[in-house]
């Protein structure tokens, strides 16, 4: 976007630089049609669809604002892939969420008879294919659900998209660092300034690969 183009030009919350390095903007060759108006391209070289940096940061921003809304354990933050474990961890730390990884035990937002179960007024989801459960669940008892969509991914009863590759671990550590930091910044809690260490630095976040 420039001012040529009569849009206004919108700073980025981090250098797009640090966006392209975690490799957020990779998508897969499949575009969905509830995510094409986030798809800016095709990669020549393989065929990747790649996603639009901007709406990428945009929809950041205005899921923070919306999950800053909610008493902070009423945030139920998903992942059942491996590589959200790590993020989702932090990202509850930080925030006071309550944390699901691995395994969504069904009945969890359903049935109260469960040792699981658990009363959110929002969820937050890793990916709408492996955390369908997670989302089916959320929609039986009405609760908003915000999720990280990747190219590839269907978004049936999704109120609100993060576009970003959801299957690369040090994509998924910067868009949950990204996230915390901006709840943070919009409780009051974090200054908008505050440097990248903090609440963590973005490693922290990463699930590391175990060497055999």
């Amino acid at each position: 976007m420039s001012a040529e183009s009569g849009e206004p030009v919108v700073e980025l919350l981090i250098p797009l630089e640090t966006y392209l390095r975690h490799g957020v903007h990779i998508g897969t060759k499949m575009v969905t049609n509830y995510m094409k108006k986030f798809v800016f391209k095709r990669r020549n070289i393989d065929g990747l669809a790649i996603l639009d940096v901007r709406k990428i940061d945009q929809r950041i921003r205005v899921a923070s604002k919306f999950l800053s809304r909610f008493e902070p354990e009423k945030i139920m933050a998903v992942s059942v892939r491996q590589y959200g474990h790590k993020p989702v961890m932090m990202f509850s730390k930080f925030v006071g969420a309550k944390p699901v990884i691995g395994r969504f035990v069904p009945g969890t937002l359903t049935n109260p008879a469960l040792e699981v179960y658990y009363e959110p007024d929002v969820i937050l989801v890793t990916d709408t294919r492996m955390d369908q459960q997670a989302i089916i669940e959320a929609s039986e008892i009405g609760i908003p659900v915000v999720a990280i969509c990747d190219t590839d991914n269907k978004t049936e009863n999704v109120d609100l998209i993060i576009p970003g590759n959801n299957k690369g671990r040090r994509s998924l550590a910067l868009i949950y660092w990204l996230l915390t930091r901006q709840v943070l910044v919009e409780r009051g809690e974090l200054s908008p300034d505050a440097p990248e260490d903090q609440p963590a630095p973005i490693e922290e976040f990463e699930t590391k690969v175990k060497m055999v």
